[in-house]
């Protein structure tokens, strides 16, 4: 669907002759723009049920913009209370991750107030993008600083905490999205050295397009949000979604180990002792075909509380040789010749791919320069051995027998001692009759003494306070302090020197 101001091409003629629109909308700086009947508008205005919208956008608050596409399908309206609102459902593609619920939206203002617990993150971007100009032009009675708003008005509305800037229609433009093209009134405001805009057309209930940036005093003001209209249909009267499976829904994700908590950490410098890198991932245990999470603090060499700013990186994996080219770039999944972080703080979501066995992760950071601009520091790069699960691993019910339980009764009452239960471990694992998860092999610390959470961890299992993945979490504890000797897996990691064959 294509929307154009009705007549505008002949009441544009009359007023500027044949001058072109860009040139004529150049006259509207000054805030204030003149259209046929002076027609108002609200973020919502004309929004109905059957109406699907498909965005593409992102907001700073969420991984410093990355961006993520949202579909919305208004299902229908309900009664919340003594407040009528539309129910919608809504699909984010977001990298790997595809997460599918439902959000309610104020008539008056079509801000979300609720919804599924998985899309909360992307409700906030949504409120703080798509529907923000809501905070000056809503569908309330027009009084004081609420109600639609005249595209004819010298302005909207200040902007209060980057200090009093007007929100003000400024010109038409026409322009070209992936839904079409549209004659649009552009709504703008300064942000420091910048100019933010938002293009919104008269009966259409939320903008087309923005691009915005956040206050700041001096420098490159990075971007605040943007988003962009990639398709609009009407009157879709069934679910979009029906055949969509969220990734809570995927049986691909069955008994896949949560990445809520980032419990696992890594603190170096890199190679070079160009920077520090401290790495979180989860869960701490990856499983192939899984997902998985990272965060990334890109910090300064000599200060670790000093984040650097305009990271270009990738997150690589490469094989035992570290050969050329390597078996996966995060960059190239994503689109893209690297991974830009801002701020120095960077939060990464993929599905792991790689085999059973020990993986090798390369953080490669290319310098510190904006997009579009070659770092000119030299290059530099930290790599983490992680071993790697499969499935079946982390499907312990089948793979603990019972009776098992009774040694571990024993042990937390004192019956058998600490060397009789990890020598029984032991021979349980080297007959493949418990399997634990891929586990990198400790180096015994001399006391070897266990400690005291893994005892009582093996009765609360014992007696069925907890479950197998919590006792095997104990187990795994002690291969990594070297406690439990198990055949070591092979590992070529090539230590400080790097991989000379191209990360050098």
């Amino acid at each position: 669907m294509k929307i154009s101001f009705l007549a505008l091409p002949v009441i544009a003629i009359l007023i500027f002759g044949t001058v072109p629109l860009p040139y004529a909308s150049a006259q509207f700086q000054a805030g204030g723009v003149e259209l046929p009947g002076d027609p108002s508008w609200y973020a919502g205005k004309g929004l109905k049920q059957g109406d699907f919208f498909r965005y593409s956008m992102c907001h700073v608050d969420y991984k410093e913009c990355t961006e993520f596409e949202m579909d919305i399908w208004i299902k229908g309206d309900i009664k919340l209370g003594t407040e009528d609102k539309w129910q919608t459902e809504v699909v984010v593609y977001d990298g790997n991750k595809l997460i599918k619920g439902e959000m309610d939206l104020g008539k008056l203002a079509p801000e979300p107030s609720g919804g599924s617990n998985d899309l909360s993150v992307y409700r906030g971007a949504f409120k703080s993008s798509i529907v923000w100009l809501s905070a000056f032009a809503n569908g309330y009675e027009e009084s004081g600083d609420k109600g639609p708003k005249k595209f004819s008005a010298k302005s909207w509305g200040k902007i209060g905490n980057i200090g009093g800037e007007q929100v003000v229609p400024t010109s038409l433009e026409k322009i070209t999205v992936k839904a079409g093209t549209f004659d649009t009134v552009m709504i703008s405001w300064k942000t420091g050295g910048a100019r933010s805009s938002v293009w919104v057309v008269p009966d259409f209930p939320f903008p087309i397009k923005a691009k915005t940036y956040t206050h700041v005093s001096s420098g490159i003001p990075p971007t605040e949000y943007k988003f962009e209209l990639l398709e609009y249909r009407e009157n879709v009267q069934t679910s979009p979604f029906t055949k969509i499976l969220s990734d809570t829904e995927n049986p691909e994700f069955k008994n896949c180990p949560s990445t809520e908590s980032l419990s696992t950490s890594i603190k170096k410098p890199t190679k070079d002792f160009s920077y520090q890198i401290h790495a979180y991932y989860s869960p701490e245990y990856p499983v192939q075909g899984c997902p998985m999470k990272w965060q990334f603090n890109f910090l300064s060499k000599y200060h670790d509380t000093e984040f650097l700013n305009e990271v270009q990186y990738d997150l690589l994996v490469v094989d035992d040789k570290f050969t050329l080219p390597p078996l996966r770039s995060i960059a190239k999944d994503q689109g893209y010749n690297f991974l830009y972080s801002p701020s120095g703080l960077s939060t990464l979501d993929i599905i792991v791919k790689q085999p059973p066995g020990i993986a090798h992760y390369v953080v490669y950071v290319y310098g510190l320069s904006p997009k579009g601009i070659v770092p000119s520091s030299a290059p530099d790069y930290l790599v983490f051995d992680i071993p790697i699960s499969s499935k079946s691993d982390t499907t312990t019910n089948q793979q603990i027998p019972s009776w098992i339980k009774n040694n571990a009764g024993w042990w937390k009452a004192g019956s058998i001692d600490d060397n009789s239960f990890v020598q029984g471990i032991q021979f349980l694992i080297k007959e493949g009759i418990m399997k634990i998860p891929s586990t990198v092999q400790g180096t015994p610390s001399g006391s070897n003494q266990i400690p005291s959470w893994v005892k009582n961890n093996a009765g609360w299992w014992a007696d069925g306070s907890i479950d197998d993945n919590s006792f095997v979490q104990g187990i795994q504890f002690l291969i990594k302090e070297g406690i439990i000797k198990i055949p070591k897996v092979q590992n070529s990691n090539p230590g400080s020197s790097g991989p000379a064959s191209w990360l050098d």
